[in-house]
């Protein structure tokens, strides 16, 4: 299971640029995703690294997203989902995505959950 988010559960670590993706849509016009990878040379690593470098700017921005709304809980971010499409108050609106997106978040979960990583570490908003 992953340690809870927050100030305390993030350490200063190393960190290399590994690409910066304009965040479209969201903020400022000028703000973009910029994915890092902490400094590491574990197997384990490296496939978290290799993972974050194919994900979409969609995969970026709900990362960016759980940690930023949903205080980094997945399913707090599903059952919001889940609740627009069925009419229910909601948080945020995504588009005309939301099934995409809930299986993006599915994906993403089992990749942190099989790795025990959190790859808000690795997505920031600048």
């Amino acid at each position: 299971m992953l340690a809870p988010a927050g100030p305390s559960a993030h350490r200063r670590v190393p960190q290399r640029t590994l690409a910066r993706v304009p965040a479209r849509g969201v903020g400022r016009r000028d703000e973009e995703l910029i994915v890092t990878a902490p400094e590491g040379d574990s197997e384990r690593h490296r496939e978290v690294v290799r993972f974050v470098e194919r994900l979409t700017r969609e995969d970026l921005m709900l990362i960016v997203l759980k940690r930023e709304l949903y205080e980094g809980c997945w399913d707090d971010m599903v059952a919001d989902l889940e609740a627009r499409l069925k009419g229910r108050p909601y948080v945020f609106k995504l588009a005309n995505r939301i099934t995409e997106d809930l299986e993006r978040i599915a994906r993403l979960r089992a990749f942190e959950e099989a790795h025990e990583v959190d790859l808000a570490d690795y997505v920031k908003m600048t």
